[in-house]
């Protein structure tokens, strides 16, 4: 988290546009900015809405996408807003996205991002403790939560495969809660890297180059660090040759002492 008074950068309740998962259901809320991959199922080729990505079986996707309507943000657009009501669960198509909180005293702090195969929304809470903002172009299916549960009700497999997901999500808050411990901003920052690392091979990307689609801001108030402290860092981590800065991202260079650097 970083702190001093709200900035302009940090979106704040009261002037928020309303987010797409305040617009009504419909069969599709926005085009698509392109049409997902597709593979063949009996033969036949058959589009897929449901990330690629998502660690479903493939037949516990079919059953989700009878429910399922697309939509599509613009970057910097919300698909939900801290304390809107829960109404609808998301799987993440393409894209990525930022999950944050606005403290009481005006501060913001990010909770994790979410990338292609990512459920939203998964628990029972009646309203969303975060929001959720468009880092760049975001597709996404969305369920209406209401039928969502009642499928799974007689679904127990995927019922038990979704609880599996949440489970790793909760897994992730824990390690989370460690990171903010009493760990140095370079810990920090490899620890960061090498989670993201291991998130990009799940969902096939590049686990040498990594792709950072949030910024050195977005970086800092979900470390707990100043944006100075995690600019400093990423240089010095540069010079002694642990990474590489590349445009849009970073290049895992010395991964043996950034995994030293991040072990708990």
């Amino acid at each position: 988290m970083t702190h001093g008074p709200p900035r302009e950068d940090v979106p704040h309740r009261k002037d928020r546009l309303m987010s797409i998962h305040s617009l009504p259901a419909g069969p599709a809320i926005r085009p698509p900015f392109h049409v997902p991959p597709s593979y063949p199922v009996g033969g036949i080729g058959k589009v897929r809405l449901i990330s690629l990505a998502t660690a479903l079986p493939l037949a516990e996707r079919d059953t989700l996408e009878p429910l399922s309507r697309r939509v599509a943000l613009d970057q910097k657009e919300t698909l939900y807003g801290q304390d809107e009501p829960a109404v609808s669960v998301f799987n993440v198509s393409s894209g990525a996205l930022r999950l944050y909180r606005i403290l009481p005293d005006g501060r913001r702090q990010v909770t994790g991002f979410a990338f292609p195969g990512d459920f939203l929304g998964l628990s029972l809470l009646d309203r969303f403790t975060v929001s959720a903002d468009a880092l760049g172009p975001v597709t996404a299916c969305r369920f209406e939560r209401l039928a969502f549960m009642d499928l799974l009700r007689g679904q127990p497999c995927l019922m038990m495969h979704l609880h599996e997901i949440l489970g790793h999500e909760l897994s992730r808050a824990k390690d989370m809660m460690m990171l903010l411990g009493r760990r140095t901003a370079d810990e920090r920052i490899a620890t960061f890297l090498m989670g993201l690392q291991e998130r990009y091979v799940r969902i096939g990307r590049s686990s040498v180059t990594l792709e950072l689609p949030m910024g050195r801001l977005d970086i800092a108030d979900h470390l707990g660090l100043t944006i100075e402290t995690v600019s400093r860092t990423f240089s010095r981590l540069d010079r002694d040759h642990c990474i590489l800065i590349v445009p849009g991202g970073v290049r895992l260079v010395d991964h043996d002492r950034l995994a030293r650097m991040s072990a708990h």
